[in-house]
């Protein structure tokens, strides 16, 4: 494997060298900047704490957003790409509680400070490119900066996927709408590995001639060890109109731990989007989460979640007043005095800006 490994770092080096002259004529002098910010407040109606602590009960187990009757910064990101003949650069930074949360698997992931994104690309051709350094997954319809979804809360199979990714990638064109994606990578959410398990990495996109529907089929699975984790994940992007598209999101994660057997979770999500108008859009989302096995941190459960989320644009600030219920199998939400209960009731007011 480090023999694999070392040949492709190899290639990439030789490429690169071999059209330097090339791309030193094609070199941009500034790179282009761009960052968002977000802020949200969030409400769970019920309110509950614990009535020996009176520790909070957030009746939150996604990511990003789990906190009760406070004001929050979510991140705020800076990004840096440059460009300079086949080759190309790019730094992502993110600073708040959603970075924090993003590099959760790194040592220094306290300091609300996140790498979120580092790398280098090299375009052998104008369908070959090598990537080498830190992305963020393929995996999923939803995305780390607030700005580009269209629900503030994230849903559980964003929470419970990877996030990220550090190794190598290769984005091979495959004519006219399709395309190929093939890597190699550290575990999953790890910078740098500390075992011996290396995760491969695949996606293959697709269209049809006009976009209204697209299709990504991504994979990651895990190799080295005894420990095992696949994960195969579907999304569907069809365009119905210029004013509603439907999007598609399903994923299934097999995990079979040190000396143990193999276990699974599952989740399937549709978003139904509305734009009556440039300024004002809204999104209905809909998932499905099985958890039974508990494979995974969240409740050993199997959890219904709907989110209704307005979208009011002013130029490239988006404010979304949001609604989330969420209904569980069994009892794994608290009311006000503590008791357990089977649903929940959130409302977010949420901010984002982009440039």
């Amino acid at each position: 494997m480090t023999k694999r490994i070392t040949s492709s770092i190899s290639f990439l080096l030789i490429s690169m060298a071999a059209f330097s002259q090339e791309d030193s004529a094609k070199t941009s002098p500034w790179p282009t900047i761009t960052g968002s910010v977000d802020v949200y407040y969030r409400y769970n109606f019920a309110n509950a704490k614990d009535a020996g602590t009176g520790e909070k009960y957030t009746n939150n187990y996604t990511a990003f957003s789990n906190s009760q009757n406070s004001f929050e910064l979510g991140m705020a990101s800076l990004r840096a790409d440059h460009s300079f003949g086949k080759a190309s650069a790019t730094i992502d930074l993110g600073f708040g509680r959603r970075a924090e949360e993003f590099s959760y698997a790194n040592p220094d992931h306290s300091t609300l400070f996140a790498v979120k994104q580092a790398f280098l690309s090299y375009a052998v051709s104008d369908r070959f490119k090598l990537t080498m350094g830190k992305w963020a997954t393929h995996i999923g319809y939803e995305l780390t900066d607030a700005y580009l979804n269209r629900n503030y809360s994230m849903d559980y199979m964003f929470s419970y996927g990877p996030f990220s990714h550090t190794g190598l990638k290769a984005d091979i064109g495959l004519g006219k709408k399709s395309n190929l994606m093939l890597g190699v990578a550290n575990t999953t959410d790890y910078v740098s590995q500390n075992n011996s398990r290396f995760f491969g990495l695949a996606q293959f996109s697709t269209a049809t001639a006009d976009d209204k529907l697209s299709a990504y089929i991504n994979y990651q699975g895990s190799y080295g060890g005894s420990y095992g984790l696949t994960q195969f994940d579907l999304v569907l992007l069809g365009t119905v109109s210029d004013k509603f598209s439907i999007g598609y999101n399903g994923t299934v994660q097999s995990v079979k731990p040190d000396g143990g057997s193999s276990n699974s979770w599952w989740g399937s999500a549709l978003y139904f989007n509305v734009d009556p108008s440039s300024t004002f859009g809204i999104t209905l989302r809909g998932e499905y989460f099985d958890n039974k096995k508990a494979v995974v941190a969240a409740p050993g459960t199997s959890i219904f979640d709907i989110t209704l989320s307005p979208n009011i644009k002013i130029g490239n600030l988006t404010i979304i007043p949001e609604l989330r219920f969420e209904s569980a199998k069994d009892e794994v939400f608290f009311k006000n005095n503590g008791d357990p209960t089977k649903s929940t009731f959130t409302g977010i007011l949420a901010a984002t800006y982009h440039f």
